[in-house]
């Protein structure tokens, strides 16, 4: 199965809906369990995007969820909607493989979990979550990394939407503020690759600065 080029199913953005916003950007709050006052808030499909990573991290019992692993939550759950950016698309399936260190059995597998997500025909016997083990899995959700943490400080700088929570005006990032984010970091091994396989970061960041429809609630 390729990640890019795929028909079959609904892409998880579609076009404007009658709110005028594309469908999959209502805003949800930064996920992760308990935090302080917000610093941002994320959209729906961002907000998705996070949570397949956080759930990749478990899968490799990693302590924390890294860049790596929010890239390839976007780019599972959203690849439609990104893969635009990518003028020349052959093997970038293969090199985002690598990049975010995931098997090609463990990325279809999730590709396809998504797949049956978006048409409807989940089958909870088959398509399970993995789950970590211990008596604290559930209960504690893994922390963002440092460097994810500071990414995401990076991508509130560049978000042009904002909205008003408990009285503060806060950021609004979307999966474009995010990918332009770690395209834009120069200290960035991840960011350095991207531009490598040929992401387009005019036309990024074009859409991250300037969205056809900002994010509504």
């Amino acid at each position: 199965m390729k990640l890019f080029g795929r028909k079959n199913g609904k892409g998880a953005a579609g076009g404007p809906d009658s709110g005028g916003r594309r469908k999959g950007d209502k805003l949800a709050s930064s996920g992760g369990g308990a935090r302080p006052a917000a610093a941002h808030r994320l959209t729906k499909d961002l907000a998705r995007a996070e949570s397949l990573a956080a759930m990749l991290a478990h899968s490799r019992a990693a302590s924390g969820v890294e860049v790596a692993d929010l890239l390839a939550g976007m780019y599972i759950y959203d690849w439609e909607r990104l893969a635009k950016y990518w003028p020349e698309q052959d093997g970038i399936e293969e090199y985002l493989q690598q990049i975010c260190r995931i098997s090609p059995q463990r990325w279809h597998y999730w590709i396809e979990f998504y797949d049956q997500q978006r048409r409807g025909e989940e089958k909870p016997a088959k398509w399970q979550w993995p789950r970590p083990k211990g008596p604290e899995a559930d209960s504690k959700p893994l922390p963002r990394s440092s460097e994810l943490n500071v990414l995401l400080k990076s991508a509130e700088e560049l978000a042009p939407a904002h909205d008003v929570v408990e009285g503060r005006m806060i950021p609004i990032l979307t999966c474009e503020c995010v990918l332009l984010a770690i395209a834009k970091r120069t200290d960035s091994e991840i960011g350095h690759r991207l531009v490598a396989a040929g992401l387009n970061v005019g036309e990024l960041e074009q859409a991250a600065r300037n969205p056809r429809h900002a994010p509504l609630h």
